[in-house]
């Protein structure tokens, strides 16, 4: 449940979020920054979850009966357009924006802050939701014996 996400189990959070990186055997993950980009205590928990299962989805001994075990290349974090040296890469997500919209229209906890914005021209909207920066923070390499 929105604004719920930070009372839940880090055990079950992080084992659902391995099983899902198992199945769909993704190559990057992104998530938001340790501070959660403002601070939400949503985005501080599913950035530690998704964090923690990037590791343990490629250890074979966490959850081994929950899909074989599979690294991720890269784990991006969101972040802002500073400082200018932590940003690695940037993503033009402008065309995009209507998803963004409509993805924030299911937060409940964060919706007030963007009823302002409703009203405002699609060009608005672009500018504020495209190219948005990414730190990357793990390259995971091959286990050691």
């Amino acid at each position: 449940m929105d604004g719920d996400l930070d009372q839940a189990d880090p055990n079950e959070a992080i084992g659902k979020i391995v099983r899902h990186l198992r199945r769909v055997r993704t190559q990057v993950v992104l998530t938001f920054d340790p501070v959660g980009a403002y601070g939400h205590a949503d985005h501080v928990a599913i950035c530690q979850f998704t964090t923690a299962a990037t590791v343990a989805a490629a250890d074979p001994t966490y959850l081994p009966d929950h899909g074989a075990p599979h690294a991720i290349s890269k784990l991006y974090y969101f972040c802002w357009s500073e400082p200018e040296w932590a940003i690695t890469t940037r993503i033009d997500t402008r065309k995009w924006w209507p998803q963004v919209w409509r993805a924030i229209s299911y937060h409940a906890s964060q919706v007030s802050a963007y009823e302002k914005l409703k009203g405002l021209p699609p060009e608005f909207h672009k500018a504020l939701w495209g190219v948005p920066a990414v730190l990357s923070r793990i390259q995971h390499r091959e286990r050691r014996a």
